[in-house]
């Protein structure tokens, strides 16, 4: 059976997809299975040119919106590279994103489409401050949703929460199917330590949806209460100087350490002692997972994906989002006991490698992509032209070394 994973980043790009889907990859090609990943290089802007039809609403109404320009020449420019790339079938496409979904759809129209919807885009941008709430962006975002089920075979989305949300956007949520994210154990490898200062780690691209200006006053609160503790901050963002002004105005610029950009924090995640992070949504959260698998204590918010991982007081500490007091409270509470500490870091470690085991995802997508396989049909799009394809070898050609 040949299987195409189409993602929209090229899966060296940080977060829960890219985490997961290689190694999903790398044990379907050890059972016997074809796996390709397909993604949009960043280096192909503005090639197609192809018109853009949806079939459950009208796009156009929204055209002039450049956040809606955007999405629809990217999806324009992954139609181009498909058609470009992709000359053979495959038995079932699993698309990672919206555009690769609808893209796929097109150029595929016989193949059957599974599709994993793995965070609200709408959400994250209104959190983040680019678009207002109710606006034309908002509209056309979520009427993509409606777009995808009726284009696809299968949705698949990574929380009952995040479930719940599709379903004020779609017809049939009840034909949606949640399984949780995965994650390969060996690559998670629990360190033994004792570190005599509190070590807190987060993880995360730096952005307002992840509330690390909320981070930072907690920790301003603790260091006024007299504790002892060093935040090392992972990832890059665009509000990174922001958040560097806001620890020398709170007086904890000296106890944070903003890393930037790393490829694998996992492999030295395990040092730490308290992974936090209070988001102001997470469709699932996979780092709260990978935390755990590193047998680091978990303080999260109360909000989407990660409240169905952390059970307050027994695998972790749940707080209220936009709560720096609450947030402080509940880092204190680890960093004075490190046996409280450690026991909530075990149960963590126990029920992530229960409910989140690479095996159990495995298990789930091959009965999802044996059931839709034998319906398979090649339909090369018919909107295709020869002489665009005997263009797209040539250029292709061109392209390979850069690969």
């Amino acid at each position: 059976m040949n299987i195409l994973q189409a993602l929209f980043f090229p899966p060296e790009q940080p977060g829960g997809v890219s985490s997961m889907v290689p190694y999903i990859q790398e044990r379907f090609l050890k059972m016997g299975w074809e796996m390709e990943l397909f993604s949009l290089p960043r280096r192909i802007r503005n090639k197609g040119m192809e018109d853009v039809v949806f079939d459950t609403f009208d796009w156009e109404k929204y055209a002039g919106n450049p956040i809606v320009d955007k999405y629809i020449q990217t999806y324009r420019d992954y139609l181009w590279w498909t058609e470009l790339r992709l000359k053979k079938p495959y038995d079932v496409i699993h698309a990672h994103h919206p555009i690769a979904a609808l893209a796929m759809k097109k150029r595929f129209p016989g193949t059957p489409l599974v599709v994993t919807i793995h965070s609200s885009y709408e959400r994250e941008l209104l959190l983040n401050g680019k678009i207002q709430e109710n606006g034309p962006e908002q509209a056309f975002l979520t009427s993509l949703y409606r777009e995808i089920e009726y284009k696809a075979d299968q949705i698949v989305t990574a929380s009952e929460s995040f479930k719940t949300y599709l379903s004020a956007y779609t017809q049939s949520p009840e034909r949606m199917v949640v399984i949780p994210n995965g994650f390969d154990e060996k690559r998670f490898r629990p360190v033994p330590h004792e570190n005599e200062t509190a070590q807190l780690i987060t993880v995360c691209r730096l952005v307002p949806a992840k509330g690390l200006d909320i981070l930072l006053r907690a920790c301003s609160v603790l260091k006024k209460r007299g504790h002892n503790y060093v935040l090392h901050m992972i990832g890059d963002g665009p509000i990174r100087e922001e958040l560097e002004a806001l620890a020398v105005q709170l007086d904890v610029y000296e106890e944070t350490i903003f890393y930037g950009y790393t490829l694998h924090p996992e492999e030295f995640m395990p040092f730490f002692d308290i992974f936090v992070l209070p988001s102001r949504a997470e469709a699932f959260g996979s780092v709260f997972a990978e935390a755990a698998l590193c047998w680091l204590a978990l303080v999260g918010t109360d909000v989407g994906g990660i409240s169905e991982q952390i059970q307050d007081g027994q695998n972790g500490l749940l707080v209220p989002s936009e709560d720096p007091q609450a947030l402080a409270d509940a880092l204190e509470k680890l960093i004075i006991d490190p046996s409280y500490r450690y026991e909530l870091a075990r149960a963590a470690s126990d029920k992530a490698k229960r409910s989140y085991s690479l095996n159990r995802v495995i298990l789930e997508l091959k009965d999802i992509y044996r059931s839709y396989a034998a319906t398979s049909v090649y339909v090369p799009d018919p909107e295709s032209a020869n002489s665009e394809t005997a263009a797209s070898v040539e250029l292709t050609m061109e392209l390979e070394p850069d690969e």
